[in-house]
C-alpha cells in the first residue's frame, strides 16, 4: 500500500531529491524549496537518486521496470502467490511494475502522470469494493494509472500553497508504491495491508523548507469510488529538521465498510527515520540508517467494538495494531547494501487483512457481485483473529542511481491458514480450466519461506 512522491508547485520533490521547477520563472522566484539541501537518497521509500535524467523545463520525465523472480518453498502447483501486493507468480519470471510518465509544469499550474501496466495493476486495486457500487467499471477506468492529477500553486504567504486533484499515491506505511525505492522487495504486514492509493484532493502547506502539512479529502480508503455517502479524511505530516532525520504521522477517518454506513475508520501511521553513519567516500561501510513504523486503527459502530469486547452488545473487537523496523548498512560508495528487518500485526475483523487469492477468496465474483468466489477456507466476519509476523534480508547491487538488483529471503508466518501451500489455491492441477470437483478445497498454510531476485530500473 504509500507513498514519498511528491510534487509541488515550485519543486519536484521525488521522495528525498529535490529539484527546482522551472526556476527561471520570476513569479515562483520567492518561493521556498521543501528540504532545500538536503540529502534525503538514504531513506526506506524514497529515491535515492541525486538528479532527474528526464528533466526540461516544462517538463520531467520519469520511466521505471520492476521485475522478479521468486521462489515459494510450498512450491503450490498454481504458481500463484497469496497475500502480497510485490509479487503474484511464483517460480516464474514476471514483470510487476512498468512506469511510464512524468510532472508538467507552467508558471503555477502543474500535473503528474503515471502510466502502470504489469502485475501490480490487477494486484493492488482487487480488495477495492468499491468498484461493485454503480456503473462504469472504475476498476477497468482507473487500473492503468498510478499517479494522475492536476493542481495549482498559489502564491500565498513566503512559501505558497499547493492544491491538488486526482490519483494520487498514499503514504500510510512508509513503504514506496514503486519497489525501486524501498529497502525490502517484500513488504511488511505494516506496509502491505494499508493502502497504496487515494483519489480525492489533497492540499500543501509548506511553513518551512523543514515542514510540510497535507490535508486530504478523498473518496476513501485505497478506493477508486466511495464505500458510502461519505467521503474520507486524513493528513500528512512529514518533519525534516536536518537530513540525518525523519518524523512523519498519517491519520485517517472514514467509513469504507460497503453498505454498512454506521461503520466508522480510524487509522494513525507514524514513522522515524535516522541515519546515524555516514561517509559516502569509504570503501567499507559508507552509510548505516534504521527506519521505524507503527500504525493504530480500529473500526466501531456496524456491529463492531473498536478495541473492546467487554460490550457484547457493540459486536466483538475489531482493530488493527502493527510495527516493523528495518536496518541498512551501505558499503563500498554506496554501491552495495545490505538490509535486515522485519514486523508484526495484529487484526480482528481482517478488515485490512490482503485476501487470498483464487478459489479460496471472500472477494464478489467480478461477473456477479451478488455471489461470492471461492469455498471460503479464509472468512473475514467481524470477530476473525489473526495476526502475523514476518522477517527479511537482503542484498543490494547498484551500479548507479538507475539501477538496483537484489537478492532477498524473506519469511512469514501467520496465527491461521493463509499461504499458498503446495495444492494452490486455484483446482486439482492448477488450471483455471479444470472443474472443481466435490470435495475439494485450496490448500492454504500458516507459513512460507521465499527467495526473491529483483530488477529494479528507473529513469
Amino acid at each position: 500500500m504509500r507513498r514519498q512522491l511528491q510534487l509541488t508547485a515550485t519543486i519536484l520533490l521525488l521522495s528525498g531529491a529535490t529539484y527546482a521547477q522551472d526556476e527561471q520563472q520570476a513569479d515562483t522566484a520567492k518561493e521556498a524549496v521543501l528540504f532545500d539541501g538536503q540529502d534525503q537518497t538514504w531513506q526506506n521509500g524514497s529515491d535515492r537518486r541525486s538528479e532527474a535524467v528526464l528533466q526540461t523545463r516544462y517538463f520531467t520525465g520519469s520511466f521505471m521496470f520492476d521485475g522478479n523472480y521468486n521462489y515459494s518453498f510450498n512450491n503450490p502447483i498454481d504458481n500463484t502467490v497469496v497475500g502480497s501486493t510485490a509479487m503474484a507468480r511464483h517460480n516464474e519470471m514476471e514483470v510487476s511494475f512498468v512506469g511510464f510518465g512524468g510532472d508538467f509544469n507552467y508558471h503555477n499550474a502543474r500535473g503528474r502522470v503515471m502510466l502502470q501496466f504489469g502485475n501490480r495493476s490487477i494486484i493492488v486495486p482487487r480488495n477495492d469494493y468499491s468498484p461493485y457500487r454503480g456503473q462504469y467499471a472504475l476498476h477497468d477506468a482507473y487500473r492503468y494509472m498510478s499517479e494522475a492529477y492536476g493542481g495549482y500553486h498559489f502564491n500565498i504567504g513566503r512559501t505558497g500553497i499547493n492544491v491538488d486533484a486526482g490519483l494520487f499515491m498514499s503514504y500510510i506505511g512508509l513503504n514506496s508504491y514503486y519497489q525501486v525505492e524501498n529497502w525490502e522487495y517484500q513488504a511488511s504486514f505494516t506496509s502491505d495491508n494499508t493502502p497504496w492509493f487515494f483519489n480525492g484532493m489533497r492540499i500543501q502547506i509548506i511553513p518551512s523548507s523543514k515542514l510540510k502539512i497535507e490535508p486530504w479529502i478523498i473518496n476513501g480508503w485505497q478506493s477508486y469510488g466511495k464505500f458510502n455517502s461519505m467521503p474520507g479524511f486524513g493528513a500528512n505530516i512529514t518533519w525534516c529538521p536536518n537530513e540525518n532525520l525523519k518524523l512523519l504521522t498519517n491519520d485517517y477517518y472514514g467509513k469504507d465498510a460497503p453498505m454498512i454506513p454506521k461503520r466508522k475508520r480510524f487509522h494513525s501511521d507514524n514513522s522515524l527515520l535516522i541515519r546515524y553513519y555516514k561517509n559516502t567516500q569509504n570503501s567499507g561501510i559508507s552509510q548505516a540508517a534504521f527506519s521505524l513504523t507503527g500504525d493504530l486503527g480500529f473500526e466501531t459502530g456496524g456491529g463492531v467494538n473498536g478495541f473492546s469486547n467487554s460490550d457484547t452488545a457493540k459486536g466483538p473487537a475489531q482493530y488493527f495494531l502493527s510495527a516493523m523496523f528495518y536496518n541498512r548498512v551501505w558499503f563500498y560508495k554506496n554501491k552495495f547494501a545490505w538490509t535486515i528487518g522485519g514486523g508484526l500485526m495484529t487484526n480482528p475483523g481482517r478488515y485490512l487483512v490482503l485476501y487470498p487469492t483464487g478459489d479460496a477468496s471472500p472477494l464478489p465474483d467480478p461477473l456477479d457481485p451478488t455471489k461470492t468466489e471461492g469455498t471460503h477456507p479464509y472468512s473475514a466476519n467481524p470477530g476473525d483473529k489473526f495476526s502475523g509476523w514476518d522477517c527479511s534480508t537482503n542484498f543490494d547491487w547498484m551500479p548507479n542511481q538507475s539501477l538496483t538488483v537484489r537478492i532477498e529471503y524473506v519469511h512469514r508466518h501467520t496465527s491461521v491458514p493463509y499461504f499458498a501451500g503446495h495444492g494452490g489455491v486455484t483446482s486439482p492441477t492448477g488450471y483455471t480450466t479444470t472443474p472443481i470437483p466435490a470435495g475439494w478445497s485450496p490448500d492454504l498454510v500458516q507459513s512460507e519461506d521465499r527467495i526473491i531476485l529483483a530488477i529494479l530500473f528507473r529513469l
